[in-house]
């Protein structure tokens, strides 16, 4: 096991919410329907996530230096982290671990709104398989795939 995973997993951990901040729970309606009215017109969220948890992509090791079970480990954590926050990744079940550890990794530079009630995600798909970031990984790709073959039979 590398000697940093058990410092990196109890980071984690202290990265969950456990409350939502009292200053955030007392929104106005006002301040909710502006919040609604950014997040509809697609303006770029002020902060990273990495911003609202703590946590920084430098205190993660590199994958070359992690097993693949190790990674599964991680990535297991930072979901779960990641779920108090009500937020999520949405990740191909199919994707080898060392492409999922360095997503999640790279995740905590990405912009992030985090919200109180409801859910976000980070989600990649466009639903065109051939461009997605995931290649072969791609659960779109199967389905296009499934609908192609279909078309055959008809």
């Amino acid at each position: 096991m590398h000697p940093y995973l058990p410092h990196l997993l109890a980071d984690i951990a202290a990265a969950h919410r456990t409350e939502i901040p009292e200053e955030e729970t007392e929104q106005t309606i006002e301040e909710h329907l502006e919040a609604a009215d950014r997040w509809v017109s697609g303006e770029e969220p002020e902060h990273t996530f990495g911003y609202y948890c703590g946590l920084h992509p430098e205190s993660f090791p590199p994958v070359d230096q992690l097993s693949d079970e190790e990674m599964k480990m991680i990535r297991n954590a930072f979901e779960k982290m990641m779920y108090t926050l009500n937020h999520g990744i949405d990740l191909p079940e199919s994707l080898p671990a060392a492409f999922a550890y360095k997503i999640i990794v790279d995740s905590l530079d990405w912009k992030a709104n985090i919200v109180n009630s409801g859910f976000m995600s980070f989600d990649f798909c466009s639903g065109y398989a051939p461009d997605c970031i995931f290649k072969a990984y791609c659960s779109c790709l199967k389905i296009g795939n499934e609908k192609n073959d279909d078309k055959d039979i008809i």
